[in-house]
């Protein structure tokens, strides 16, 4: 038996990890030996992540709280599981799903098994991500019919916009000279422009 380990992650420097060291804790971890991120689980280039993979020898135990303090994303969360149990040969427990738990059944049936749940568990995790965009998204589309606006509020045009873009069509003045004439950098007026009566 290697020594115990133990991975916490956040989404933001704002929540609170004492759910994940209270877990832990109970699961007797070493505090020296629990890593900790506080960053987006889309991706494994997290500093506490890469640490703790670098320390792993074969037959440590690793210990995490839920499949998704691992990674929010499918094809890597399944990426690094490989990694850990088939290149590094460490044992997981995934504290709040006994059966995604590598001590156990390591015949051929019990990796089955544990491969399977893993695989169903990190579809879940994704697929409530994608959920989760996708509501932001009809969110966002509900307000904007109800005429909520987001972003910056447009600034107000010139007054004089209106007659600097006809004497910029007509090809009296340059454009360069209409935006210095309205007080605007020349790509926001030519931009502006599109929207000038007559175009």
């Amino acid at each position: 038996m290697g020594n115990q380990y133990g991975y916490v992650r956040v989404s933001t420097r704002e929540q609170n990890e004492d759910r994940q060291m209270i877990a832990l804790n109970s699961a007797e971890v070493p505090k020296q030996n629990i890593y900790v991120d506080k960053q987006s689980g889309k991706d494994f280039n997290r500093p506490m992540y890469q640490k703790l993979l670098r320390r792993l020898r074969q037959d440590d135990l690793l210990y995490i709280k839920s499949i998704d303090r691992l990674g929010r994303n499918y094809g890597e969360v399944l990426e690094q599981w490989r990694i850990l149990t088939k290149e590094k040969k460490v044992d997981i427990v995934v504290l709040d799903m006994p059966l995604l738990d590598t001590r156990r059944g390591k015949d051929l049936v019990g990796t089955f098994l544990s491969d399977i749940v893993l695989q169903v568990l990190s579809f879940v995790a994704e697929n409530e991500r994608k959920n989760i965009r996708e509501r932001q998204r009809e969110g966002i589309e509900a307000a904007k019919l109800r005429g909520v606006n987001f972003g910056r509020p447009l600034k107000p045009l010139p007054e004089n916009f209106e007659e600097a873009c006809e004497r910029w069509r007509a090809g009296e003045i340059t454009g360069k000279e209409a935006a210095r004439l309205c007080g605007m950098p020349y790509t926001s007026f030519y931009r502006k422009a599109g929207y000038c009566k007559g175009q």
